[in-house]
């Protein structure tokens, strides 16, 4: 099995973003729906949904738990909010699915897990929306929407080719059914294990990420640094992804530009901000410029 190749501004010059055009409406830049949220964790929707606006998705809506809804919709005015029938342990109740899967298929893109922490019922909607949606929207899976995705093979199938999960060490390991210990140990190797049995595009998150295709093509990416390691950082990482996706990069490229992306954003603010302290929240504000200063000549 071959090497993981590094990332770099050089690889990504070479597999570029799609471009947009004066006179393009909104819905050329693609729509993203976020479907995360709870009542402990109220804010993980609202940092993937900001950061997929400012990595460029034209359109974004949000869906999360009913109590949620209109606090959500004023701290994210550009977004569409729906509220969704609530678990009585604050979590989004699995009979949303449906309805989810309706909107998605309105969107171009779709991330889900930020947030949400009623494992069984997150386990449940996530089996549910990946039967019933139609496939063809690019879908980010992140945290707790990961758990029990290998019962899932049926839905797995009818999204292959568009799937990208995210997850970090203590995630993967209970994907697999490992030990944090043996993930640890080869994350490469575990990744491509990963992606081979869901048929998705692979982060494994950590000081260096590896990315793996579903074919077993491996990236690694050690942009960034110690400060990305705070809460909310993986949420802004799922947004941008998709927000990436709904513009129309496939999902290998968007991962990787998303991976980098997520990686200096994090740089300039240890210079600004210091190496650490600074928030998830700040990240998606450097997303536009890094990607302007991409688009000048090397």
């Amino acid at each position: 099995m071959s090497a993981a190749v590094a990332v770099t501004p050089a690889l990504l010059r070479g597999m570029p973003l799609p471009s947009h055009h004066e006179g393009q409406d909104k819905n050329a830049r693609g729509r993203v729906l976020v479907i995360g949220g709870s009542v402990e964790v109220p804010g993980a929707a609202l940092l993937a949904g900001l950061a997929a606006l400012r990595a460029g998705a034209g359109k974004l809506q949000v869906a999360s738990v009913r109590s949620l809804a209109a606090h959500l919709a004023i701290a994210l005015p550009e977004a569409r909010v729906t509220g969704l029938a609530e678990t009585a342990e604050g979590g989004i109740d699995p009979a949303a699915a449906d309805l989810l899967a309706g909107r998605l298929g309105g969107c171009d893109a779709a991330v889900v897990g930020p947030g949400m922490m009623d494992r069984p019922a997150v386990v449940a909607l996530t089996q549910r929306l990946l039967e019933a949606a139609e496939p063809g929207p690019g879908l980010v899976l992140d945290a707790e929407a990961l758990c029990g995705l290998l019962e899932c093979r049926d839905g797995l199938r009818r999204h292959a080719g568009r799937l990208v999960i995210t997850p970090h060490a203590g995630e993967m390991a209970g994907l697999l059914g490992l030990s944090r210990d043996e993930v640890e140990a080869d994350p490469l190797g575990v990744a491509r294990q990963a992606a081979a049995r869901l048929g998705a595009v692979v982060v494994m998150k950590g000081g260096c990420s590896r990315i793996v295709s579903p074919q077993g093509q491996a990236w690694s990416c050690d942009q960034g640094n110690v400060g990305l390691a705070t809460s909310g950082s993986g949420d802004t990482l799922a947004g941008i992804i998709a927000a990436l996706m709904a513009r129309g990069a496939p999902p290998v490229v968007a991962t990787l530009w998303g991976v980098w992306l997520h990686g200096e954003a994090g740089n300039r603010l240890a210079q600004s901000c210091g190496p650490v302290g600074f928030l998830a929240r700040e990240i998606p504000a450097e997303v536009p410029r890094i990607m302007a200063a991409m688009l000048r000549p090397a």
